[in-house]
């Protein structure tokens, strides 16, 4: 890599590791400065002259080292693939095979008990066969590289469950700008800013950036996380566990995650998150036995559905405000 680094620009360097920027301001290197100068000039302008070489290493190995944390263009994952395995009796899965694509919302429906939790628990672990329903997980059609399971760098779900409760002391724009800071994130005050908007859009409550997190309501923690999740993670796979208990908008939380390309899968008894799904999974004795799409019967019942919940929504609203419900 070193040949090629002394010979790039500095805006073709920060235009494809666009973290280097703090290597450069450690070497006395601001990147305001005239970009069309060679890295090598830069740097033997910045002081590196004497050591041109070892800083040239040190920014090679800087930048390799960023590209394991942060993951690369190799790592992007486009679909995953759950190849089945076995019910609690020991029976072959109805579903031999299901595959979700990017932008995808499955639902996994289910009464209790018929393993909506422990599909989820087979995604997060990358499952290849080894826990105790027999499923295997490929990304991309293939099998996984072992970092999907043991590198806490390369995390393939984002897990959002019911109870979710911060301890740390610190406001919702410190905690924001800690995870900004851990990810490398380009534009970082833009996306704290997004994330304030959309756990706001969220949340049953509104609450600001100087908020101690440690005051937040549940619905308010989840909301912000969810909003977090979307913004900063750089998972692919969104795993939520009922999401209708959170105490917050559940649409407009799907839509969020759909708009930053993530894969989610949801277990839910909501019937309007249900038809909002593109498919779900039915489970029953701990296995996939059908996936069912919404008919156009069931879309044109969710509007109607909608208005329900709306309604349901106001006379929250009016009881929160103390009102009697005499008339509803």
């Amino acid at each position: 890599m070193l040949e090629t680094l002394d010979r790039l620009t500095v805006a073709e360097l920060l235009a494809r590791w666009p973290f280097v920027s703090q290597f450069l301001a450690e070497h006395g290197i601001e990147v305001g400065d005239d970009q069309s100068l060679t890295v090598a000039d830069a740097l033997s302008k910045g002081g590196a002259a004497g050591s041109l070489n070892a800083t040239l290493s040190g920014l090679s190995d800087f930048i390799s080292e960023m590209e394991q944390f942060l993951g690369t263009d190799e790592d992007t994952i486009r679909e995953i693939t759950i190849l089945g395995g076995r019910d609690k009796s020991g029976q072959p899965e109805p579903v031999a095979e299901i595959t979700v694509k990017v932008g995808e919302v499955i639902c996994l429906v289910g009464p209790t008990g018929s393993g909506k939790s422990r599909l989820l628990a087979d995604i997060e672990w990358v499952a290849q066969g080894d826990t105790p329903t027999g499923r295997s997980i490929r990304l991309n059609g293939q099998v996984p590289d072992g970092k999907w399971r043991t590198s806490s760098e390369h995390k393939l779900v984002a897990q959002l469950s019911q109870n979710m409760n911060f301890v740390m002391d610190l406001t919702v724009l410190e905690f924001l700008k800690l995870h900004a800071e851990s990810r490398q994130v380009a534009d970082p005050e833009q996306k704290i800013q997004h994330i304030g908007e959309w756990a706001n859009k969220l949340a049953g409550e509104p609450f600001t950036l100087d908020t101690p997190v440690t005051s937040l309501s549940g619905g308010q923690s989840r909301a912000l996380m969810i909003a977090d999740t979307a913004v900063l993670s750089r998972s692919p796979v969104v795993l939520i566990d009922e999401i209708e208990n959170a105490g917050i908008d559940r649409q407009e939380a799907l839509s969020i995650l759909i708009q930053q390309e993530k894969i989610v899968l949801m277990a839910t008894h909501d019937p309007i998150l249900a038809l909002l799904g593109d498919r779900r999974v039915v489970l029953r004795n701990g296995a996939m036995n059908m996936v069912v799409a919404p008919s156009e019967a069931e879309h044109a019942n969710l509007e109607q559905l909608r208005q329900l919940d709306a309604r349901l929504m106001s006379l929250r609203h009016r009881l929160r405000q103390g009102e009697r419900l005499d008339e509803i």
